[in-house]
């Protein structure tokens, strides 16, 4: 409590100091709302130094002020959707949580008056929240949420009814632990707070066992660098790197609710750094004291191996010695870039200490279809297997039946590209390329082989390191990047080293790059990492074998 208040504090400060710029500009309503939290949190908490500050008190009711400005006539709050009743749920739930830090004889006087506007915008909310539609998955358990919260402060069954049509539709979490969504952001900020709330608020237990499920799933998933893998997500998340501190509060609910060792361990790993959301933190505590008792005793993490069949993910832990094998991209089945959909080519990571691989790549010139996205994860033996076909083709004439002597053929699309060539009725010669790629983990090492067919199919594997260290036994490429040398080279980080052995280098792929396939080119686009990069051509036999050792 002494270190989420000691931060709490220094967040409290800097909105106080940041009400006027916040306000002269054009804020989100989400970002108005949440600065009132955290002024009133710290305002109604004792060993905070702003507590009772009349100072904190008059900026929280101008921002109360202007966020019932900005709210509109359908009670409602516009910002990149319009009349969003997911988004105004967001802001709700915060509004929810901040009017239950108001309510007591301990509140200071000064505070008091900001329970009035807060009531008033959530009373205008709350009819368009219970008829309001969603976007997203988790948008179901955000409104919900909102729902809940409302009841508990101002009972109508309507609301509940309406809590429990969503319910009705099923929690979309698998066996495995993972949402239908697959993105530890939207655990750590949406369904899992959400049911969270859901459960408690109205005595739903089943909601509680989904959350603890689905952090299994975060505590298998994270990463020696403090992040939680990412790569099999549907979401924005899937090209970048989530932190685990966020997760604090939920580990420590569900250590300390039902005895968990393992996630006991988890929070003690995050507060070796100052809480990262300690306004956050703060009001969970204040509204659930429980929250800051003491922890069961931590587990220590064993090392081992979690598969998730649902995300065609694998992920390796050893020490700081971790790998991640991912086949589970949406691609194959899809056959086009789209959110929602997982689409990260990145099928191979490695840490190995501060040494970080932060992605394989393979990157091929076959008809502009793109990298190498495989179709699942198998686990052969010893080896987790990924597999691919994809597969272009050359049309013949129409048969006599379909021509159209004015040439206005139905605008359709093969999979690759769109054009007015009614290719459902046209004979078509198929070229083929069938792709795998087995990785096998062993300590402190991994040995990835690849077979291409047909080989003479030019393609590249691509390594990017995550930037802050050197190699040895590569040289620049003009057009970007490195190559190696030889057959053996290295990444260092200062004591940390990845030495790499190559099978055979290929001379027929060197310095093309990574091509991200023309979903991505016509626009003008692509799906690149960042990092040190690495090519090594594949051979015209379209075998490969590399060795990752951690050294």
């Amino acid at each position: 409590m002494a270190a989420v208040t000691a931060a709490a504090d220094e967040r409290a400060r800097a909105v106080l100091g940041g009400v006027d710029e916040l306000l002269a500009g054009s804020p989100h309503h989400r970002a108005v709302m949440s600065a009132v939290k955290d002024l009133v949190a710290c305002g109604v908490h004792a060993p905070s130094a702003l507590f009772a500050s009349a100072e904190a008190a008059r900026a929280a009711a101008r921002l109360v002020e202007f966020l019932a400005g900005m709210q509109g006539e359908n009670g409602l709050f516009d910002a990149e959707n319009l009349a969003s009743p997911p988004d105004t749920a967001f802001t709700i739930n915060d509004l929810c949580d901040t009017y239950a830090l108001l309510q007591g004889d301990g509140v200071p006087v000064v505070l008091r008056p900001l329970a009035g506007g807060l009531e008033r915008i959530a009373a205008a909310a709350t009819e368009p929240l219970r008829l309001g539609g969603v976007h997203t998955p988790n948008h179901r358990w955000e409104l919900s949420a909102a729902l809940a919260r409302l009841n508990r402060h101002w009972p109508d069954e309507r609301l509940v009814a309406r809590v429990d049509e969503w319910l009705a539709e099923g929690i979309d979490i698998a066996s495995d632990g993972m949402y239908s969504e697959r993105s530890p952001n939207y655990s750590m900020y949406v369904s899992n707070p959400s049911l969270t709330a859901i459960g408690i608020a109205l005595d739903r237990p089943e909601l509680l066992d989904a959350v603890c499920r689905n952090l299994e799933v975060i505590a298998a998933t994270a990463l020696p660098d403090g992040t939680v893998e990412s790569v099999h997500s549907r979401r924005q998340d899937q090209r970048g790197a989530v932190p685990l501190a966020p997760f604090l509060m939920q580990f420590r609910r569900y250590a300390i609710a039902r005895g968990r060792g393992d996630f006991a361990a988890v929070v003690e790993r995050i507060l070796a750094e100052p809480p990262v959301l300690p306004t956050e933190a703060l009001a969970e505590v204040l509204s659930e004291p429980e929250l800051a008792g003491v922890l069961p005793s931590a587990e220590v993490p064993k090392a081992g191996s979690s598969v998730f069949e649902s995300a065609g993910l694998a992920v390796i832990r050893d020490g700081d010695f971790a790998v991640t094998v991912f086949g589970g991209t949406d691609y194959a089945g899809h056959g086009w870039i789209r959110s929602g959909l997982s689409s990260n080519p990145t099928f191979l990571r490695m840490f190995a200490g501060g040494a970080v691989l932060d992605s394989v790549r393979l990157s091929r010139d076959f008809f502009g279809v793109g990298p190498f996205r495989a179709d699942g994860l198998a686990a052969e033996g010893d080896a987790f297997v990924l597999s691919e076909r994809v597969a272009a083709s050359y049309y013949q004439p129409l048969p006599a039946e379909h021509r159209r002597p004015g040439g206005d053929y139905a605008l359709m699309d093969d999979g690759r590209f769109s054009a007015s060539m009614d290719f459902a009725h046209r004979p078509h010669d198929e070229v083929a390329l069938e792709t795998e790629a087995r990785v096998r983990v062993g300590e402190r090492e991994v040995r990835l082989a690849i077979k291409a067919r047909p080989g003479r199919v030019r393609q590249v594997l691509e390594l990017a390191f995550r930037e802050g260290g050197e190699f040895e036994g590569v040289r620049p490429l003009a057009s970007g990047g490195f190559e190696p040398v030889g057959g053996e080279f290295a990444y260092r980080l200062g004591a940390d080293r990845i030495a790499i052995s190559v099978s055979e280098l290929g001379t027929n792929a060197a310095g093309t790059g990574y091509h991200p396939g023309e979903d991505y080119t016509h626009l003008s686009g692509t799906d690149a990492v960042a990092g040190l990069k690495v090519y090594v051509p594949l051979p015209s036999s379209g075998d490969l074998q590399v060795g990752f050792m951690y050294v």
